[in-house]
């Protein structure tokens, strides 16, 4: 057990010497040549245009919530479907798929409630908010 340990510490000396060795070597070699034009906001090599505050339209941050809701799921049912087999062949088999389906369905819930709301379509209306005057 503690050999274990000892393999994850010496793991992670090693990935921290690696890059901090990679970083010490990238500032001795890199050129040092400040100019105002390289220290300007690009993007992707264009000059911006405009502000650089605005609002993203609300239906991009559901739909990014529900890729990370499925992301999230396949990342929580590989390891199940990884060690089923062995689970089944010791008698823990079934509780392992009814708690899988059981999950598996609450996603299916969340998924079919976010569809029947129509925030899966990017080509709906937004209500504008009523005027009085």
């Amino acid at each position: 057990m503690l050999f274990d340990f000892a393999n994850v510490l010496v793991f992670l000396l090693v990935s921290c010497v690696f890059v901090g060795g990679a970083l010490l070597v990238g500032s001795l070699i890199r050129p040092k040549a400040p100019n105002p034009d390289k220290a300007t906001v690009y993007e992707c090599g264009e000059r911006p245009i405009g502000k650089a505050w605005f609002n993203f339209n609300p239906r991009f941050y559901l739909l990014a919530l529900v890729f990370i809701l499925f992301d999230v799921e396949i990342a929580l049912t590989y390891p199940v479907a990884a060690v089923f087999r062995s689970w089944n062949e010791e008698g823990n088999g079934t509780v392992a798929l009814i708690e899988l389906l059981l999950f598996l369905l609450i996603l299916l819930v969340g998924l079919a409630f976010v569809w029947g709301k129509g925030n899966l379509s990017f080509n709906r209306k937004i209500d504008e908010p009523e005027v009085k005057g």
